[in-house]
């Protein structure tokens, strides 16, 4: 599916997209967006499939990459994509909390001490393979850290947090809002009348804090065909809008490529 802006403000979805861009444009204000793809370890088809939406449109693309599992050959696809850029993903994506508990691999079920050893490996391991396309943000597996963990994330070079639905500006925050699939139900797509509730909540809601960035979720392995759809015509949509605005992301997170 190769979607041209045109045909993907003709969708559902799309118009939806686009009359709330244009509602907001008509206020004068604008909408910085930024999209982050969960869950890459190694070059697979549906990591093609990402990229070459990325790199049609021309708008960056952050992979949260697992770093214990990942690849030479990861890194050496990711410098050849221009646009795409590296961030961190916990360390292993494994859960430790008790049965019966919500998962988490940097929840406080275990010492903070080893949860931060994990992660500065993992920093460690991303910056070798991925030079300079790899910028110190923390992913957290299933969003979810513990308060302890967050706060202390700095003391081992990761100084940017990006979760799932906050709206946090400042503070080294940068969330994401739009999330295509219904995990806790069927895992498949939510939907175009609701994933059009919640980007026009989104944007609505940037009248009150427009300087925080909304964000696109996706996770190119889990994705059936009707969220490939959702996701080439969201990007499509967002990347040809002239009141929406794609920063580098060194800009949008406020740091330098990790070293």
């Amino acid at each position: 599916m190769n979607v041209t802006g045109e045909r993907a403000r003709a969708t559902p979805f799309g118009r939806a997209l686009t009359a709330a861009l244009d509602a907001m444009a008509d206020e004068g204000r604008r909408l910085v967006v930024w999209w982050r793809d969960d869950d890459a370890i190694e070059p697979t088809p549906a990591l093609e499939r990402l990229l070459a939406i990325s790199e049609q449109h021309g708008v960056p693309v952050g992979l949260a990459i697992i770093p214990e599992g990942a690849t030479p050959g990861l890194a050496e696809r990711l410098a050849r994509s221009p646009h795409a850029f590296a961030i961190q993903h916990g360390w292993s994506h494994r859960n430790h909390e008790p049965a019966g508990t919500r998962a988490a691999e940097l929840g406080a079920a275990r010492p903070a001490e080893i949860v931060l050893a994990e992660l500065a490996a993992g920093r460690e391991k991303l910056a070798g393979l991925f030079g300079p396309r790899f910028l110190p943000v923390l992913t957290p597996p299933w969003n979810r850290i513990a308060p302890t963990i967050a706060e202390r994330r700095r003391e081992i070079g990761l100084p940017v947090l990006t979760t799932f639905g906050h709206r946090s500006v400042g503070d080294g925050i940068v969330d994401t809002h739009l999330d295509p699939i219904a995990w806790r139900t069927s895992r498949s797509y939510i939907g175009d009348e609701k994933a059009a509730t919640i980007a026009r909540q989104e944007i609505a809601a940037r009248r009150d804090i427009p300087d925080a960035p909304f964000g696109l979720l996706t996770h190119h392995l889990a994705h059936e065909e009707a969220v490939w759809a959702f996701t080439e015509i969201a990007v499509a949509v967002l990347a040809a809008h002239p009141a929406v605005t794609w920063p580098e992301p060194a800009a949008l997170f406020g740091t330098p490529a990790a070293g």
